[in-house]
């Protein structure tokens, strides 16, 4: 299926371009509005505009040239926009990464990207520390974010650091094809890449989705389960609600269902961000509030496709609709989504305009409505590349378009459905199964709260499914009964063959299932029973 992009409802920004500068002009006339709520206070837009031109200053003054890096590794709060921002006002570039991995892979990633400082969270620094202990890396100086004991030597408070700097009043001459900032991939297998935007990716996800899709507005309170490092978050907490003048409320904590309810009741976010696996945790929580306890507009589903049933039993409770839709690492935001007042619940929607759409078959040929293909995407916010990665770049950028790795199906009224990752589809019987269509029918199982399905080879080498399913808290049930549930509501050679009932399912820092880690773990399996019965 082809799409032809609509025009872009909005300009192009202008040759010369700095982000940075961009959101900052947004938001000239709003020097007294709230622009951050996080744990520990509030920043006003006036405050973060010093503030960032302050950073920007720093660093210049640090020796940092334009166009080199600074890796962020802070929790979400108020000092992350500022950094990043501020990065970027100076002509350099952040490189925003996960607060949850390990010293290896910062030391990998500091390596990797040649990073000339960072900005740090005082709670992230001990890993940090362990991180820049390893040989290899180019790190000059540490920024450290509510640093409230004595750093080391060679280590600066970031309050302190930004008090003592004249704000540099003009942003880098940068254009919009410029390097902004990178973001790392949580690719399932080998080492993440770095993947590099530019000062014109972010303004182009603000303008084409934020407000023509999701029509944020100045009055809006948003709030994202998706932490900042992440290309959601990113869009959710930062370049969205500043291209409007909303205020964002940020969390440092996880995002448990307990934790976000505190920020619904407490700061009344209009819109909220969160992927599936929140929504359903939510919906099963004793302390999910009750509708009139919120203030709730709109929300937004990302990181997989989000099952009907979730959909639906979340807004009949909250009479709220969650927008649910697909984007990437490397398209930084949403690009194929639903839209506010035309929701199909169990299909991600259609093309956000500025964005086209083609399934390809695995020649690259097109295919018919109704068949599963591999999902291709052309719009003006993919990524410049992947730094360093020849191979990876030319595999995923195909001239005007980026090979996603999903797997979908046009619908006749013109939506897209999730078929599931390719490297994670089945084929049963030679016929492909979407590993997510039997997950979303498992779910609607009032005893079931989350399910992984993948292919197990039998003992003749066919492949057949095997559910993995966690049952809600005090719940019971057999894999007999489960199986007929199944069977009740999909074609006979899509039932699970074997369920096993486990306690929790692996998944990435953003929610999404890692099948790839109950592959290997049934492999393992196999192969110790191969030896056991040698």
């Amino acid at each position: 299926m082809t799409a032809t992009p609509a025009e872009p409802p909005v300009r192009p920004p202008g040759t010369s371009f700095n982000f940075a500068g961009h959101l900052l002009g947004c938001n000239a006339g709003r020097a007294g509005k709230v622009a951050y709520i996080d744990d520990d206070g509030q920043l006003t837009y006036g405050e973060l505009a010093q503030q960032v031109r302050r950073l920007a200053a720093a660093l210049l003054g640090a020796g940092i040239r334009r166009e080199e890096r600074v890796l962020l590794l802070m929790h979400d709060c108020s000092d992350w926009p500022v950094c990043f921002l501020g990065a970027m006002y100076a002509g350099i570039v952040p490189v925003a990464v996960n607060t949850l991995l390990t010293a290896d892979d910062y030391s990998y990633m500091l390596q990797h990207s040649r990073a000339q400082a960072v900005l740090v969270s005082a709670a992230l620094l001990p890993v940090l520390q362990e991180a820049l202990a390893r040989p290899g890396h180019e790190v000059g100086q540490v920024f450290v974010s509510r640093a409230h004991e004595p750093l080391p030597d060679g280590m600066t408070a970031l309050d302190a650091l930004l008090a003592a700097q004249t704000p540099l009043q003009a942003p880098a001459a940068t254009s919009c094809d410029d390097p902004g900032f990178w973001l790392y991939s949580s690719g399932s297998t080998g080492q993440p890449k770095g993947v590099v935007h530019s000062h014109g990716n972010p303004y182009w996800t603000a303008a084409l989705y934020a407000g023509p899709v999701l029509g944020l507005q100045e009055q809006d309170v948003c709030f994202s389960a998706a932490k900042l490092y992440f290309a959601y978050g990113l869009g959710n907490g930062l370049s969205f609600p500043l291209s409007v003048g909303a205020t964002v409320v940020l969390m440092a904590e996880r995002p448990t269902p307990e934790a976000t309810f505190r920020r619904w009741l407490q700061h009344r976010p209009t819109v909220f961000f969160g992927a599936p696996t929140g929504y359903a945790g939510m919906l099963a929580s004793p302390a999910l509030p009750q509708r009139a306890e919120v203030a709730l507009r709109l929300c937004s589903s990302a990181g997989e496709a989000l099952p009907a049933d979730i959909g639906q039993r979340f807004t009949a409770h909250f009479g709220c609709e969650i927008i649910d839709g697909i984007g990437s690492t490397e398209m930084l935001h949403i690009f194929l989504s639903n839209r506010p007042g035309q929701v199909r619940y169990g299909t991600t929607g259609w093309p956000v305009p500025g964005y086209a759409i083609e399934l390809r078959d695995e020649e690259g040929r097109p295919v018919p409505d109704g068949e599963i293909g591999d999902l291709y995407i052309q719009g003006p916010s993919a990524a410049l590349m992947y730094w360093a990665n020849r191979e990876k770049s030319r595999e995923t950028f195909r001239g005007g378009w980026t090979k996603s790795g999903d797997k979908y199906v046009h619908n006749p009224d013109g939506t897209y459905s999730y078929a599931g990752r390719s490297d994670d589809m089945l084929k049963v019987s030679g016929i492909y199964v979407s590993p997510f269509e039997v997950e979303a029918t498992l779910v609607q199982h009032p005893a079931v709260l989350e399910a992984a399905v993948i292919g197990v080879p039998d003992h003749e080498g066919l492949v057949k499914t095997k559910a993995f399913v966690v049952l809600k808290a005090g719940a019971q049930l057999g894999d007999g009964e489960l199986k007929a549930f199944v069977k009740e509501r999909l074609a006979a050679y899509k039932y699970p063959r074997a369920i096993e009932f486990v306690d929790t399912l692996p998944k990435t820092a953003t929610g999404k299932i890692q099948r790839f880690m109950l592959r290997e773990r049934e492999l393992k399996a196999a192969a110790e029973r191969a030896v056991a019965a040698a």
